[in-house]
């Protein structure tokens, strides 16, 4: 059972102080026994902004994620999402609420085409239940025109109409990754979290990517929190970033920022 030290009051108050802030991470702690895998982390991601976390193998980096989709609870500090506290959502709320995610392991249906792929990322956003879509009925019918018609824009936005009909599992790694993408970007989220989305590309492909979640936040009004090891895609896109180290937060600053300070560059990057 997740447990918050913060008061509701102190909640507010953390709002109030970070009004251009679309998530906002305070004081977050996660063990796992005697590990500890999160220590008191905190910082803010701001609308319109690509913000990058980086740090090595066992940093904290996907625990953190998994606690903003709800995945794993926190023992102690805030995590407020346009003011709101996560605390109280349930996982399967987390892509209502404005929050989509993709995954360094592809999560997509292999037999299914890319369409129906994409199609699937709708669902938190339809209001027709059980017996309507069994039924067939007016609202469902309406529902799934509208989602079809927005997964092609997400098709044809992300290059992948040449495909549209294949099964997902005999694309290429690349073309699945972005399968993956469009899904996430169907349930229209406010901020989109990205999960090594570079492993497994190659030098073009990351390029291309970079160009590509750019193109998202820009295009698309869709913020981003980027988790990745590929530190020329990270400091090339980012707006901000933030570095870990075993569970801590080590910087928060500007790409130049961050490359050059002491303990970045001794955890990251190979220097003394």
């Amino acid at each position: 059972m997740t447990t918050s030290y913060a008061s509701a009051s102190s909640e507010a108050d953390v709002a109030s102080d970070n009004q251009d802030s679309l998530l906002t991470v305070r004081d977050v702690s996660v063990h796992f026994g005697r590990i500890i895998a999160l220590d008191g982390v905190s910082f803010d991601a701001v609308q319109g902004h690509v913000t990058g976390l980086i740090g090595p193998n066992g940093a904290g980096k996907t625990t953190l994620f998994n606690c903003l989709s709800r995945l794993y609870p926190w023992q102690s500090g805030q995590i407020l999402f346009q003011g709101t506290s996560l605390l109280s959502l349930k996982t399967y709320e987390m892509a209502g609420l404005g929050i989509g995610r993709t995954f360094q392991n592809l999560a997509l249906f292999d037999s299914m085409s890319v369409l129906e792929n994409v199609k699937v990322g709708m669902h938190c956003r339809t209001r027709s239940g059980f017996f309507s879509n069994a039924l067939n009925l007016p609202l469902a019918k309406r529902e799934e025109k509208r989602a079809e018609q927005r997964a092609w824009e997400l098709i044809d936005f992300l290059g992948l109409r040449g495909v549209a009909m294949q099964p997902t599992g005999e694309l290429p790694f690349g073309t699945r990754k972005r399968v993956e993408l469009a899904r996430a970007l169907l349930s229209s989220p406010k901020l989109l979290l990205l999960d090594e989305p570079a492993a497994g590309l190659n030098h073009e492909e990351v390029e291309n990517l970079g160009k590509l979640i750019l193109q998202i936040r820009n295009d698309l009004d869709v913020s981003v929190l980027l988790v990745e090891h590929h530190m020329g895609l990270v400091m090339s896109i980012s707006d901000k970033v933030v570095a870990l180290n075993f569970g801590k937060k080590l910087a928060e600053g500007t790409p130049h920022e961050v490359q050059r300070h002491p303990e970045v560059i001794a955890a990251y990057l190979g220097g003394g």
